[in-house]
Formats: structure tokens, C-alpha cells, sequence
């Protein structure tokens, strides 16, 4: 990823969505521009106007904490956006080159062990690039579908823009891509050479117009906690809560548990999931098909 117009676009969209009104400021006479103008974000900032230009035109190299944290309230950041002009920032003026990496980084046994005693809820790891590395039976039963997609390694966002089936699964799929979307753009900021990150953006980013549109957007999310729903093939319909845990000890990794509120129909079909899984032949678990599984008998 360029840096350099990765900071110069991150910093002209926050802009551009800020109202004079907003910011506390004046709007006077006619304004050509949507949002702040650059001498209204240096004001609000503390800084010269032209030391702010020299920042959206993508400088942000040795720029101090200091002065980031007030470009940040100028801008009305919030912590996923302030995290990202942090990372921004952290990785101005580098001059490491593109790495190829394995996108299918190993996961510990003692991770996998820890997933596999989870057994009442679905749980599975992934990685900055939405690649699901592990998952605990439930969690393999859960995301079924996305693991029938043949592309490999799993992805969560490619099985969200490019798997036409991605909407029936999902009833809320445009919220998941835009979150999809999100996130990948605060990886690229954390860590813009990692050339199978840029091999996913770049794939998503030819196939699919609502990725470009969304790209384009340049919003990025933290995503630890919220709900999710689903129309499985087998069980119908589940809403279901999680939790997403960054893994200190294997920075990059999250782990994203789920769980149904005690009584409701989620729970139930929760039940329902996990003897459908256990009916499953070995070969059927372990190889992606391109028709969907029958339904548990007696269920939507």
C-alpha cells in the first residue's frame, strides 16, 4: 500500500465529513469544498496551515504524539480512526519492501485445544486479512457455507463479495461487507506491506464494485463485540451475539466466540447445528462441495 496516499485520502475523507457547525466554527460566505476546509482543520489542530497541508499531502513522518492527538479531535476521530492515523503515521517513511508471507499462519495446539473445549459455542481464529485458520466443531458447523466456497484459504470477505450464495446466508450482508471492508482497511494501515493483504484487496477490489465502492470510503472499525445473523441451510435462522478477542501472545490473531441467549430459538437451533455436524461423513467435513447440505429434517 502507497503511505503516502493512504494518509493524504484517510485525511481528506475525515475531513470532508466534518460541517463547520460540527466543529464549533463559523460558515460564512459560499464554501466549494464538502466539510472543513484545511485552514479550519489547522486552527481546530493548533498548527500552521501550512504544516496541515504538508500532512494531507500524505507526510506524516516524524510527526509527534502530541500533534497527532489534536489533528485527531480536530477531525473528531474516533478510537478505530484515531488507532488507524496512528498506525499511519508509525509507518511513514518506511522503507521496508512487500513480503510474501504464509496467509495461513499456524495456529498453536494450545489455541486449538482451547477452542475445541468451547464446545456449546461456536468459536474460530482468524487473522488481519479475515482468513479463518481455526475453529472449534460448532464454529465449523456454524460457517458452513463459507467453508464450501473451494477458494482457499477461507476468507471471510471474499465469501461475503464474491460468493453469490454470501446474501441468502447472510440477511444482513451489506453490513457485513461494509464491516468486511472496515477492517481491512485498518489492517493495511497496521501493517501495509504484507503483500497477501494487497492480493485480496486487489482481487476483491477488480470483482466487485460494492468492495471498490466501500474501499473507496476509507472507514475502518475495531470489531470486538456485537450481533450476528444467519440463515443456515440446515437450521434457518439464528441471531446470535460475540465477542472478538485479540491473542497477545500471536499478534495479528483473533479469536471471535458466539453464543445464543439462554430459552430462545437461537439456542435451540444452536442444538440443532451441532447433531446436524455430528451426522456429517469425514470426507463431507473436510471437502468443499458446491451444493449447500440438506436441512435438518423439521426445520426451516
Amino acid at each position: 500500500m502507497d503511505n503516502r496516499s493512504e494518509v493524504r485520502e484517510f485525511l481528506t475523507s475525515r475531513r470532508a465529513k466534518i460541517t463547520p457547525q460540527q466543529a464549533g466554527l463559523p460558515a460564512h460566505g459560499n464554501r466549494r469544498v464538502k466539510g472543513l476546509r484545511r485552514e479550519e482543520v489547522a486552527l481546530l489542530a493548533g498548527v500552521s496551515a501550512e504544516y496541515y497541508a504538508r500532512m494531507e499531502r500524505g507526510s506524516l513522518s516524524g510527526t509527534s504524539e502530541a500533534v497527532l492527538d489534536s489533528l485527531a479531535r480536530a477531525l473528531q476521530l474516533d478510537e478505530s480512526e484515531r488507532a488507524h492515523l496512528i498506525d499511519l503515521a508509525r509507518t511513514a517513511g518506511s522503507t521496508r519492501r512487500p513480503v510474501r508471507r504464509r496467509a495461513t499462519q499456524p495456529v498453536r495446539p494450545a489455541l486449538q485445544q482451547l477452542l475445541d473445549a468451547m464446545t456449546d459455542a461456536p468459536a474460530f481464529i482468524r487473522n488481519g486479512r479475515l482468513d479463518i485458520l481455526a475453529t472449534n466443531s460448532l464454529g465449523k458447523a456454524l460457517y458452513w457455507p463459507v467453508f464450501q466456497d473451494p477458494a482457499r484459504p477461507v476468507n471471510l470477505a471474499r465469501f461475503q463479495f464474491l460468493n453469490p450464495g454470501a446474501a441468502d446466508y447472510m440477511p444482513e450482508v451489506q453490513d457485513q461487507r461494509a464491516t468486511a471492508a472496515a477492517l481491512l482497511r485498518t489492517e493495511a494501515g497496521r501493517d501495509p506491506y504484507n503483500r497477501e493483504l494487497s492480493d485480496l484487496i486487489g482481487e476483491l477490489s477488480t470483482q466487485s464494485e460494492d468492495f471498490r465502492t466501500l474501499w473507496a470510503a476509507h472507514n475502518v472499525r475495531l470489531h470486538h463485540a456485537g450481533l450476528k445473523r444467519f440463515h443456515h441451510p440446515a437450521v434457518g435462522d439464528l441471531t446470535l451475539t460475540f465477542e472478538a478477542f485479540p491473542i497477545p501472545t500471536d499478534p495479528g490473531l483473533t479469536l471471535t466466540a458466539l453464543s445464543a441467549e439462554p430459552g430462545t430459538p437461537a439456542q435451540d437451533a444452536l442444538t440443532l447445528l451441532a447433531t446436524w455436524y455430528a451426522t456429517l461423513d469425514r470426507d463431507e467435513l473436510d471437502t468443499p462441495a458446491p451444493s449447500s447440505p440438506s436441512p435438518v429434517r423439521g426445520t426451516p
